[in-house]
């Protein structure tokens, strides 16, 4: 009944999934700075989450997190699982979990990934995932997880349709308050459930995600950035002054940064001052 990446970019892990399923979000993913992440589904054993995490935690790899969820679970064969740990990875697929149903995992130069999905169209769903993880290399984990997982939906998805989906995150640091949930996006019922996941997860990694590709204010970009902000009612002080009482008022205070301003900033500035 359900699509979903767990995945990995240094420090930070998380899990995006869909699924035409409402609520997917309070029982598929889970994750734990430091430890990993982990989504459970098919018929969904809550309690895997804790249980893999556990044993990441302890010293077991991915492999043994997996087999110490399914080894004294005797529905395991209508399980899926995808674990992803600070140095490996795995999914697993029971053999009676509903068709087409099957996984992939992998590592690259920033971490590892599981990507694993049942009730699909066909394995076209996971390959098209893997492939923009792939692509993707370089970006942040949140950028990287929703164009999985909305490749996985151009690709066909779960083959009875959309209704749920769900994002979430951890890296050091990050978010409100620098509580370390760098994102934690639900959308319980919705017609087009991964687009507006990938809407909300952008508006949250704007909110809360840290300052990339910051560029200082000077010179040209310095005018620009001043101009912009005068034309909305932000004329006040220095261009860096001014920055912070729009960003202020738009709650964008997590991305700003002293060495200037951050590419996603400076897009979502020039796109309320078009």
């Amino acid at each position: 009944m359900t699509f979903s990446i767990v995945g990995q970019v240094g420090d930070a892990f998380g899990v995006a999934v869909a699924s035409k399923f409402p609520f997917v979000g309070s029982v598929v993913p889970a994750a734990r700075l430091g430890v990993g992440a982990v989504a459970t589904q098919a018929l969904a054993r809550v309690a895997y989450r804790e249980t893999a995490l556990a044993a990441l935690e302890t010293g077991h790899d991915a492999a043994g997190a997996v087999q110490a969820c399914r080894g004294p679970d005797p529905e395991c064969e209508h399980r899926q699982l995808g674990v992803v740990g600070v140095d490996s990875q795995s999914t697993s697929t029971g053999e009676a979990c509903l068709p087409w149903a099957g996984g992939t995992s992998g590592r690259d130069e920033t971490g590892g990934y599981a990507i694993q999905g049942n009730i699909l169209v066909g394995p076209q769903v996971v390959s098209a995932m893997e492939e923009a993880w792939l692509r993707t290399v370089g970006s942040p984990l949140v950028d990287r997880l929703l164009a999985a997982l909305l490749a996985g939906d151009a690709a066909g998805g779960d083959s009875r349709g959309r209704q749920g989906a769900a994002l979430f995150a951890v890296e050091p640091a990050a978010g409100y308050d620098q509580c370390g949930v760098l994102a934690d996006v639900r959308v319980d019922d919705h017609p087009t459930a991964p687009q507006e996941l990938a809407r909300l997860g952008r508006l949250n990694d704007l909110m809360f995600g840290t300052p990339t590709d910051v560029r200082p204010l000077e010179g040209e970009l310095a005018q620009e950035v001043s101009g912009r902000l005068a034309s909305i009612g932000y004329a006040a002080g220095s261009p860096a002054v001014a920055l912070a009482a729009w960003a202020s008022a738009e709650n964008y205070e997590t991305r700003l940064s002293p060495e200037g301003i951050d590419a996603k900033v400076l897009a979502a500035l020039r796109e309320a001052s078009t």
